[in-house]
């Protein structure tokens, strides 16, 4: 059964970076579009942003376009997730997710399940 594990979260300054990592085991996610979502204490899980299996179809939420970059290396059975430019509203736990769905498409966020464990993003000065 597939799982997926993220990690790379921190604490950074406003403006500064972070990568994070969404890594599976027991499966391959190539088969799989990935959705990165993030919870900050109070608020409801928001979608942040989703890749499509072959990579082809890219999507994010307008709060962090230009600001963030999905990637997958399936190689690597990874998908990550490149915050540049942070603010204190992008604080959260940070969830990865798989979906099987058509290969040059993303799905809509209720396909995305289970969400795994999380890593926490906190960005203040």
């Amino acid at each position: 059964q597939l799982q997926l594990v993220e990690s790379g979260g921190g604490l950074v300054q406003p403006g500064g970076s972070l990568r994070l990592s969404c890594t599976a085991s027991g499966g391959s996610l190539e088969p799989f579009a990935i959705g990165w979502s993030r919870q900050a204490p109070g608020k409801e899980r928001l979608g942040v942003s989703s890749i499509s299996s072959s990579g082809t179809a890219i999507e994010y939420v307008d709060s962090v376009k230009g600001r963030f970059t999905i990637s997958r290396d399936n190689a690597k059975n990874t998908v990550y997730l490149q915050l540049n430019s942070l603010k204190p509203e992008d604080t959260g736990v940070y969830y990865c997710a798989a979906a099987n769905y058509y290969r040059d498409r993303v799905p809509a966020w209720s396909y995305f399940r289970p969400w795994s464990q999380g890593t926490q993003v906190t960005v203040s000065s």
